[in-house]
């Protein structure tokens, strides 16, 4: 039932907000290149503070990666200040008694690098006082958020409280789908696409 009626939901998952800045005053922990452009990304804000954050990743690596984290091109990255390194790479450790954390990826950045990066979500969410939040949100390949504008609970959604295991389970998986669905489908209409395009071709070149 939930592609039957696809088409409508991807008009519902609205686009909230566009360029949301690029990954390129970050760095990665792992040494890979990590960039918002061309990927789906699940985007967290852990700050300097990682120990708080630990049940939040716990609840997005069971309800949301463990599912997904294996559709190319799809992401999750959590922003941390420097100081954190150690610490991240512990949790990816622990990630992995979930699922394999190859996609998970951790950068950090200065406080101001952080901040702005949080601001050019463009919300009416802000970071606590160690740069961090609940609060992950969905930027597609074309680094614009999405997000509901008809949430029945709270009118604009921009982002899900990953401290809140029934809204993980209850709306942001569903939204996920929605944005993986949508690259699939696109992805199919490319192939066809070019698939006509070479019998065209191919056509054109036999009558001559």
């Amino acid at each position: 039932m939930f592609f039957a009626s696809g088409k409508d939901n991807f008009v519902n998952l609205a686009t909230l907000s566009t360029n949301v800045e690029e990954l390129s005053e970050f760095t990665s922990v792992s040494g890979d290149t990590v960039q918002l452009e061309d990927r789906i990304t699940v985007l967290m804000f852990f700050g300097s503070d990682l120990e708080s954050k630990k049940a939040n990743a716990f609840n997005l690596a069971h309800k949301i990666y463990k599912k997904n984290y294996q559709f190319n091109e799809f992401q999750f990255v959590s922003v941390i200040t420097e100081d954190q390194k150690v610490e991240s790479l512990q949790l990816k450790e622990k990630l992995k008694e979930i699922e394999d954390p190859k996609n998970w990826q951790f950068v950090y950045g200065s406080e101001d690098d952080i901040e702005s990066l949080f601001k050019s979500l463009k919300t009416d969410l802000i970071l606590d006082s160690n740069f961090a939040s609940d609060y992950v949100f969905i930027v597609d390949k074309v680094r614009n958020l999405r997000g509901r504008d008809d949430d029945e609970d709270v009118g604009l959604l921009y982002g899900f409280n990953a401290s809140d295991y029934a809204e993980l389970n209850n709306k942001m998986s569903d939204d996920i789908k929605i944005v993986l669905a949508e690259y699939r489908l696109a992805l199919k209409k490319y192939k066809a696409d070019r698939k006509d395009e070479f019998r065209d071709k191919l056509k054109e070149s036999k009558q001559k």
